[in-house]
C-alpha cells in the first residue's frame, strides 16, 4: 500500500529477504517472495521442532476473548487527533476497534487511520505463527544486518498481537477501507488510491488536480500517501510537467516533505519500523531517523542539492536542510 516500502533497491536491504521472502505479505497484492523451501531452513526449524515457534495465535485469541468477557466495552472515545495512537499505542487491535466505531459513524479520518493499522499489521496477522518462524530463521542465519530487522518485526508482532488470520487483513481489505474513506472526502485515502494505481478518476486533469490539492493541504499523511505515485511511475506523464515527479528520488522527496510537515519520522516511528520490518530496509544505526537514513544511504552528494530544492518546493521553505 502507499505507506509500505516500495524502493527495495535503496538503503540497506537484507540479503535474507530475497532468500526467505520474510518481508513480503503471504498474500497477493503485496511485495514478497515465494514460500521457503525446507532445505533453506535451519535444521531445528525445518524438522518441525515445536520449540521453534512461539504460541502467537493462542495469545492473540486470549486477548480477544478477554475483550469479549469485558462486554466488548471500548475505551471512552479517541483523542482529538485520531492519528496519534498509531505511533504510541502498544495494542493496535484495541486502537483499531476504537477507530472502527468512529468510522462506522461516518468519520473518514478514522477510516483512513483504520486502513493504516490494517496495512501495518497485515503481514503479521495473515500468519502469526509463520511470522514468528521467519523471525527465528532470520535470527539463526547469523547475518550482521538481521538483528535490526528481527527487532523491528518483533515490535510489529507485539503491537499487532490481537489480530488473527480470521480478520482477513491484507490488500483487499486495505483498499476497501481506503475507497470508502476517499469517497467520503479523505484526501490521504484518495492520494493513496492514486499511488496504488486505483485512482478515483483516470484523466490527466484529475491527476494534476490531485497533486495540487495535496500540496495545498500541507497534510503530511496525504504527502506520504501520494509519494509512491510521484516516483518512477509518474515518468513521462505530461500531467506532472513542472512538478516534483518522475524520478526515483522524487518519491523520497515527497516522503521527506511529509516529515518536514510533521509526520513522525523518528527512529522509533511507524514509518522507519515499517520499512525495516515489512520491507527489509533497515538502518544499522538504531538512533537514525528516516531523514538521515535517506540522505546517508539513498542520496548521492550530487543529488543532495536537488533533493533539498525539491523539498523546499514541496513544503514552501526557503532554508536548506
Amino acid at each position: 500500500m502507499a505507506f509500505a516500502p516500495t524502493l527495495k533497491t535503496w538503503l540497506l536491504v537484507l540479503p535474507a529477504v530475497a532468500v526467505l521472502g520474510v518481508a513480503g505479505y503471504r498474500a497477493s497484492g503485496h511485495v514478497g517472495a515465494g514460500p521457503v523451501a525446507a532445505s533453506d531452513l535451519p535444521a531445528a526449524v525445518a524438522s518441525g521442532d515445536s520449540n521453534a515457534v512461539l504460541p502467537v495465535v493462542p495469545k492473540a485469541l486470549a486477548r480477544r476473548l478477554a475483550a469479549f468477557e469485558r462486554g466488548d466495552a471500548l475505551p471512552s472515545g479517541l483523542p482529538l487527533d485520531l492519528r496519534a495512537d498509531i505511533e504510541d499505542a502498544s495494542d493496535l487491535y484495541a486502537y483499531a476497534q476504537r477507530l472502527r466505531a468512529q468510522a462506522d459513524t461516518g468519520n473518514h479520518e478514522a477510516r483512513w487511520m483504520l486502513s493504516r493499522v490494517y496495512d501495518y499489521c497485515a503481514q503479521y496477522a495473515l500468519d502469526p505463527g509463520g511470522y514468528r518462524l521467519d523471525n527465528n530463521v532470520l535470527s539463526g542465519l547469523g547475518l550482521t544486518a538481521a538483528p535490526a530487522m528481527v527487532e523491528a518485526r518483533e515490535r510489529v508482532a507485539q503491537r499487532c498481537g490481537g489480530f488473527v488470520p480470521g480478520d482477513k487483513l491484507g490488500a483487499a481489505l486495505v483498499l476497501s477501507e481506503r475507497r470508502k474513506a476517499a469517497a467520503q472526502g479523505n484526501l490521504a485515502a484518495e492520494a493513496s488510491l492514486f499511488a496504488e494505481g486505483e485512482p478515483l478518476h483516470d484523466s490527466a486533469a484529475y491527476r494534476r488536480d490531485l497533486v495540487e490539492r495535496v500540496r495545498t493541504s500541507r497534510d503530511p499523511e496525504a504527502y506520504m500517501a501520494i509519494a509512491p505515485g510521484m516516483g518512477v511511475r509518474a515518468a513521462g506523464d505530461r500531467a506532472f510537467d513542472g512538478l516534483v515527479a518522475g524520478e526515483q528520488l522524487s518519491e523520497l522527496a515527497w516522503r521527506l516533505a511529509a516529515c518536514e510537515l510533521g509526520l513522525p519520522c523518528g527512529a522509533d516511528s511507524v514509518l522507519v519500523n515499517n520499512f525495516c520490518a515489512n520491507g527489509g530496509i533497515c538502518s544499522q544505526d538504531g538512533a537514525q531517523d528516516f531523514r538521515d537514513l535517506v540522505y546517508d544511504a539513498a542520496v548521492s552528494r550530487q543529488g543532495a542539492g536537488k533533493m533539498k530544492e525539491w523539498i523546499r518546493r514541496l513544503v514552501g521553505k526557503r532554508d536548506g536542510r
